[in-house]
């Protein structure tokens, strides 16, 4: 335990960033060293005369300065910077303990805030004034779109900057895109088991959302072509690579006939590619096999980091300027400064380097995964953020979810990714990269695991 000292009579309001404050400056000062342990939440605020709430809010703002950390049943420890490759901050105050792997997001270290605090540095330099002076053209200054053409080919997608709209990221465009293609009471297919937004923004919309039958590869061709027959689709989203949440990668055959069969009906694909290159196995998408009726979407925000909410929307002739106007009306334009970010990054190759990095990181996890959950049924890909995990016939997923949460373990459920009509299929979705130490990540999955071995027992049930 520290010798350290602190005093009251220091404190001012608010207490907790005053508390924050002192603690800092003694560890900046030498009075606290790395390695150092922190007196108990409880016994900071006896001393100081303070509620334990304070001294918690206190330390959650210095573990996201990475100035204190904490383990389990450790106690809370300063942070020795020269030992650490770790965050400078922490990306907000989590409950204690929890091992939150309920959130799809990129993994970072301090790789990405020295790539950004670089480029913002130099943003200025050549700055055209009107990235910021203007509030035009709609559709993203015609730099960033012919850059886009660029990142959009390691994406395996060729085109030209006039096909290309900037947009805020791939929720940004698919709103766009659903509101451009489809009307109140029109039907859009997808997979059985999609992504969320898809989910809720198709109900905000008003549209008729169906389900597909799927294998492991993705959409079944024979069930695409029975809707299409059956149910007079207008549009169909597609999450070929890397498909959240189920995670798979359709192989190139699978892209042609869906694309054949699209052909064949006139029916709209809008094709979230969130992950870009980052996926060594990439197939090219399924838009190059149907150009003239895809809408593809492609973001920063899953290969570099969560924050650079720039994308592509690569569309047709016949409607841009359909799309142009939902894109307005939606967010009136992609943010310019945070585009000419992007683009810089495009040109200078460090948009590819991020993207290799994620590659390289999400493979040991899913290396981690292959031995942790070792006989237990459950889909991934050494590029894929998230696995899908399969639960035993006495789990569902709500109940699995609740059990976790008692060990700390936050994991996603399945219901909010289910269409209308799909039959529950019983499993979670894990995060791979929302739990940023490796060690820390394994030993959740083997809370997991462990939870998965013993019988379930019901959860009490209080009533006040």
């Amino acid at each position: 335990m520290t010798n350290w000292k602190p005093s009251r009579d220091t404190l001012s309001s608010p207490l907790h960033t005053s508390l924050a404050t002192m603690i800092a400056g003694a560890i900046e000062d030498g009075s606290l060293s790395p390695g150092q342990k922190l007196p108990t939440h409880r016994k900071l605020a006896d001393d100081l005369r303070l509620s334990v709430n304070t001294v918690s809010k206190a330390y959650d703002i210095l573990r996201r300065q990475n100035l204190i950390d904490g383990q389990i049943g450790r106690g809370s420890y300063v942070v020795d910077t020269d030992k650490t490759d770790g965050q400078p901050f922490k990306l907000e105050s989590e409950p204690r303990n929890l091992f939150d792997m309920s959130i799809s997001r990129p993994l970072f270290n301090g790789l990405h805030v020295e790539a950004m605090q670089s480029t913002l540095r130099t943003l200025h330099a050549g700055l055209d004034p009107a990235i910021y002076l203007s509030t035009r053209p709609n559709v993203g200054h015609e730099t960033h779109r012919k850059t886009g053409v660029k990142w959009l080919s390691h994406c395996g997608l060729e085109t030209n900057a006039d096909s290309v709209l900037m947009t805020n990221g791939v929720t940004h465009g698919m709103s766009a895109a659903m509101s451009a293609i489809l009307r109140p009471g029109d039907v859009i297919l997808s997979d059985m088991v999609t992504h969320h937004l898809l989910v809720s923004s198709v109900a905000y919309f008003g549209y008729r959302h169906v389900g597909l039958e799927t294998d492991e590869h993705g959409i079944l061709p024979d069930a695409l072509e029975r809707a299409c027959v059956e149910k007079s689709p207008k549009a169909l989203y597609l999450l070929p690579s890397l498909a959240n949440p189920n995670v798979h990668m359709m192989p190139e055959e699978r892209r042609r006939q869906i694309a054949a069969i699209a052909r064949k009906h006139k029916l709209h694909i809008i094709e979230n590619d969130a992950f870009g290159p980052v996926a060594a196995d990439r197939q090219p998408p399924v838009s190059m096999f149907a150009p003239e009726l895809s809408v593809y979407l492609t973001t920063f925000t899953k290969c570099t980091v969560s924050g650079l909410r720039a994308g592509y929307a690569v569309a047709p002739d016949h409607l841009l300027p359909a799309l142009t106007a939902r894109l307005i009306v939606f967010g009136w334009m992609a943010t310019p400064l945070i585009c000419e970010l992007a683009s810089r990054w495009v040109e200078d190759g460090t948009a590819q380097a991020l993207a290799d990095w994620q590659r390289a990181e999400i493979v040991k996890r899913y290396h981690i995964a292959t031995q942790e959950l070792a006989g237990f049924k459950w889909t991934g890909h050494p590029a894929s953020l998230h696995l899908w995990l399969q639960l035993p016939p006495d789990w569902d997923s709500n109940s699995f979810v609740a059990h976790a949460r008692e060990l700390n373990v936050a994991v996603s459920p399945e219901s909010p990714f289910l269409s209308p009509k799909a039959t529950p299929t019983n499993a979670v979705r894990i995060s791979v990269g929302s739990i940023r130490e490796i060690e820390r990540f394994r030993q959740a999955l083997k809370l997991l695991a462990g939870l998965l071995l013993r019988p379930r027992e019901p959860l009490p049930q209080f009533a006040y």
